[in-house]
């Protein structure tokens, strides 16, 4: 089916009309068009599905993990040195909310006489694994279309921070078309369409699309994680020996939560299948829950530090992924060729959830890590989980 067929078969076809536009113009245009993804459009309207029956989940506590330790460390270093594990960086952000106008990885932490970047403490924080195993771990960095060449540029000016940069390859986030209420996909100019990033579930679907697996055939392990926790650790062989040991396909890296509407997502079981609930979704009563110790019974807090099976993530592909409808305010051309800014939600964008590549997996293990010492999100330019705390932290532990 051509371009044109599948355009009027999806309903799109008022996408075909490329009047004003230079010959240049209209063959980037088209190229563009062919390359999109019109299947994300399908969830136009789509409400979140109604949640399962909620129970908590078992998972490995810090003092279960400690008695352990060296076993679970020595099967993670073993695979480590095998060439079976990579991390891949979740950097497509940017650090607007910081108020900072840049890759939020280049957002410096520490001082204009000692800087000390995001990425800079991420990969610090890498290199000290690689440096215990004498193997270096393929990293692999998801950009966006809007910040992937200031990214590749401030690491390379900054020779990757001592990491090779024969291990380091960079994949583009993929893009979904926006659309209006109805479904027609928006252009936000002539002959460009209105795209957003297709969410951090489509994380692998990019990485396949860049091709760079085939450049680390042996990885049989994918670490995800954020650009925002500064503390944690990446390609942790301990969290990567329990997790093989375990069999499960996929482990969850979770502190224990530190107040019951601690706005952090949720580890628990989802009618009997492992899931990430988001704490906005958590009924109020199942939140304040306490188990017979006093605990909360739902205190597994997300870090947003993933281990998947490459296996699992083959599997998964193939089942595609569920996409998510969320309105939004979409700049957009009106029909008199102008541009318009609405100042209320207009349409939707389309997502895809890693917290669904989790409930996909069938099992996953809890594995808890210690708030002082691997979780320091920056999300906030002030107040919790922001450039201040994280600061604090940073010099706790002698980073600053």
């Amino acid at each position: 089916m051509d371009l044109t067929e599948r355009l009027r078969a999806s309903g799109q076809e008022h996408l075909l009309n490329t009047e004003g536009l230079t010959e240049e113009e209209r063959e980037a245009y088209l190229s563009e068009l062919s390359l999109v993804d019109l299947t994300s459009c399908e969830a136009c309207g789509r409400t979140a599905a109604q949640r399962g029956k909620i129970s908590p989940i078992e998972g490995l506590s810090a003092d279960a993990i400690q008695s352990r330790l060296d076993e679970y460390t020595a099967a993670g270093m073993s695979a480590i040195r095998a060439g079976k594990v990579a991390a891949v960086l979740l950097a497509g952000g940017q650090g607007t909310r910081l108020g900072f106008d840049g890759p939020k990885g280049t957002f410096n932490m520490g001082t204009k006489r000692r800087p000390r970047y995001i990425f800079e403490l991420l990969i610090e924080n890498l290199l000290s694994v690689c440096e215990k195993c004498g193997a270096f771990v393929p990293l692999l960095i998801m950009t966006s279309e809007k910040n992937d060449r200031e990214t590749r540029e401030f690491l390379q000016q900054h020779a990757y921070f001592g990491y090779p940069k024969d291990y380091v390859r960079f994949f583009v986030q993929e893009m979904y078309p926006c659309t209006d209420f109805d479904g027609k996909i928006l252009l936000e100019a002539k002959g460009k369409l209105a795209l957003s990033p297709n969410g951090n579930g489509g994380w692998f679907s990019s990485l396949k699309r860049a091709g760079i697996a085939k450049d680390f055939p042996d990885v049989e392990w994918y670490n995800v994680f954020g650009v925002d926790n500064v503390l944690q650790k990446i390609a942790d062989p301990a969290f990567v020996g329990a997790t093989i040991l375990s069999g499960a396909p996929c482990g969850a890296k979770y502190v224990k939560k530190r107040r019951w509407k601690e706005r952090v997502g949720v580890l628990c079981l989802e009618d009997g299948t492992p899931s990430v609930i988001e704490y906005y979704e958590l009924p109020e009563k199942l939140a304040k829950a306490r188990g017979k110790g006093g605990e909360l019974l739902y205190r597994f807090g997300m870090t947003l530090n993933y281990l998947f099976s490459a296996r699992l993530l083959d599997e998964i592909s193939t089942a595609k992924i569920p996409i998510h409808a969320v309105k939004k305010v979409i700049p957009y051309l009106g029909e008199n060729g102008q541009t318009i800014h609405p100042k209320k939600p207009n349409g939707y964008k389309y997502e895809t959830l890693i917290l669904d590549m989790v409930r996909l997996s069938g099992a996953c293990l809890p594995f808890e890590v210690i708030r002082g010492e691997e979780f320091a999100p920056v999300k906030n330019k002030r107040g919790r989980d922001s450039v201040s705390s994280a600061r604090r932290m940073l010099w706790l532990k002698g980073k600053l």
